[in-house]
């Protein structure tokens, strides 16, 4: 499961400008449901019933905010880049600027997992999210977290 399987260039928000934490789960399902055909609010809801259970908020202004769609055709990603950092009630309580949405098929199982864990170990890379922090180019964005050496993309021919 590499990054590039999970996010398309058009999923990718590079000056979001929430007020909050609700406001941007929406306006990440709203994006959501652009390249998806769901409707919005059953991803904003599935966002806050995630939510509830326990933030997704990762710490060092990492949030992967995610949940399972019934009828999602296959795991979509939407990733922003907020202007300025914003309350999520991270485990470690600092605001949040680097959100990487992951949305995946009710009946995913092991391959959702697997998307969370491919999604937390890039965002984890400190060089990785200077990187992405220093820029507000879509496709400068795409290309950071797509790019092989981030393991975004497969090593393999196919």
């Amino acid at each position: 499961m590499e990054i590039v399987d999970l996010l398309v260039p058009e999923a990718v928000l590079p000056t979001l400008k929430p007020q909050g934490k609700k406001q941007l789960l929406q306006e990440l399902a709203e994006q959501a449901a652009k390249l998806t055909g769901i409707p919005e609010r059953r991803i904003f809801e599935t966002l806050n019933e995630r939510e509830r259970l326990g933030s997704t908020g990762m710490g060092q202004g990492i949030a992967i905010p995610h949940g399972r769609i019934p009828g999602l055709a296959k795991i979509t990603g939407v990733f922003a880049r907020l202007e300025t950092p914003i309350a999520y009630d991270a485990v470690d309580n600092q605001p949040v600027d680097l959100v990487f949405l992951l949305l995946a098929p009710d009946g995913s199982g092991a391959d959702h997992l697997k998307a969370l864990a491919r999604v937390s170990r890039l965002l984890r890379n400190q060089a990785t999210c200077e990187k992405l922090r220093a820029t507000s180019k879509p496709e400068v964005l795409y290309a950071l977290l797509t790019e092989p050496t981030n393991g975004g993309a497969s090593s393999q021919a196919a």
